[in-house]
């Protein structure tokens, strides 16, 4: 009787924890990856610069949250300004849709978006730069793509 009772028991434990194991896979699939490279060749028109970095960003469809980390390095001197822009096609320029708080590597935040700027970005629409005193229109720059 003990041994039926252990059997039911672990039986139950062990869909419980299959299901939680679903939950959470479910719970990624509303989670969308995305990032891209920052360079001067990709802002427009091109620039010549050392600087580089990457942005690092995640979307949850089902908050409508985007989280992002931008990193940046060897700038010709201090970040003046830096956001995403859109919506834009690689090769041309769109106004800010979200202004990072602070211009220091690494930026870090996160916004709510309205359902026609997710589907911009989801449509990899948006970029993100960052600007410097010596290239006022952005010194490098990257399209915001799925990964």
């Amino acid at each position: 009787m003990q041994t039926r009772q252990l059997l039911k028991i672990a039986t139950l434990a062990a869909g419980l924890v299959l299901a939680g194991c679903s939950a959470l896979s479910s719970g990624n699939a509303n989670t969308v990856v995305l990032g891209g490279q920052l360079s001067g060749a990709n802002e427009v028109p091109p620039v010549t610069t050392a600087g580089s970095g990457t942005v690092e960003a995640r979307f949850d469809k089902s908050t409508q949250v985007l989280s992002w980390k931008v990193t940046f390095s060897n700038l010709s001197g201090p970040a003046t300004a830096a956001h995403f822009h859109g919506p834009a096609a690689p090769g041309s320029n769109a106004g800010v849709v979200i202004p990072f708080s602070g211009n220091t590597s690494p930026i870090e935040g996160s916004a709510t978006l309205t359902p026609a700027q997710a589907a911009d970005l989801l449509a990899g629409k948006w970029y993100a730069n960052v600007h410097t005193a010596a290239n006022k229109g952005g010194e490098v720059r990257a399209q915001i793509t799925a990964r």
